[in-house]
This record gives C-alpha cells, sequence and structure tokens, in this order.
C-alpha cells in the first residue's frame, strides 16, 4: 500500500498525479520543476516583446527546483538530508551542467553525505523549464 502526498505549498503538478507517493520508508518524488508555488511563473526565463523564450538562467531555475523539492519532502515528514537519490534532467547539457552542479555544491556541500545523482540531457519538457527533478528519499518514523 502506499500514500499519495500532495504538497500545498509547492506549485500544483502540471499532469494529474501526486507530488509523491511513500511506500514503507521510501519516498518517491515525482517530476519537480522550477515553476514559483502561487504563480507559476518560472525564475529565470526570458521572453522577447512577442512572449517567445530567448533565454534562462539555470542557477535561478535549480534554486526553485531545491525549493519546491524541499516543499513536497517536508508535506511528507521528510527533511532535505533524507534524499537518497536524485535524477537531474537538463534541456542543454552542454550550457547548464556547470551552473547547475554549482548550484548542486551549494545545497551539498559534502560528498560523503549528498545523494546519488545521475544527470541526463533531454530533448524537452513539458513546459518552458530547463531542469527537472526525480527524487528518492527515505522517511523516518517517530
Amino acid at each position: 500500500m502506499s500514500d499519495a502526498i500532495h504538497a500545498a505549498s509547492a506549485p500544483a503538478p502540471v499532469g494529474a498525479y501526486p507530488h509523491a507517493r511513500r511506500v514503507g520508508d521510501l519516498l518517491f518524488l515525482s517530476g519537480i520543476g522550477p515553476r514559483t508555488p502561487g504563480s507559476d511563473a518560472i525564475p529565470g526565463n526570458v521572453h522577447d516583446a512577442g512572449g517567445k523564450l530567448i533565454d534562462h538562467d539555470i542557477a535561478a531555475q535549480a534554486r526553485q527546483v531545491f525549493a519546491n523539492v524541499r516543499a513536497v519532502l517536508e508535506a511528507a515528514g521528510a527533511r532535505w538530508d533524507d534524499l537518497v537519490d536524485v535524477t537531474v534532467f537538463l534541456t542543454d547539457m552542454a550550457r547548464d551542467f556547470g551552473g547547475y552542479n554549482q548550484v548542486w555544491s551549494e545545497y551539498f556541500p559534502d560528498v560523503r553525505t549528498a545523494p546519488c545523482r545521475t544527470t541526463l540531457g533531454i530533448s524537452a519538457l513539458p513546459t518552458p523549464i530547463a531542469i527537472e527533478l526525480k527524487c528518492i528519499a527515505r522517511v523516518r518514523h517517530a
């Protein structure tokens, strides 16, 4: 049996799925992007006068993704240091890996306690974002 988690302080999922699902001591987060809760604005996106996306700031998007992941973890009774595995999807690996990796190091400064991580370059995400995270965490029992 599993429990669906819906985090009121995170942006709503873009499809018909929960933010996360708890199965035993594990928490599986759905893909989390950098949309701002409440407004769905995407930090760091730059548009031209016609509304076409022309640039993005991977550091701003990475920080918002981490804030959204933290909100889902907390809604499920988990903490930041409960993350055990993170899959990162970048739409422009060549351009964004270095900037993302720098932000990662700010949030996980000690490699001995950082979660495992896999980073994949992909061609697109369902909304105009440059990054998405898929996470697994453990949930401690009181």
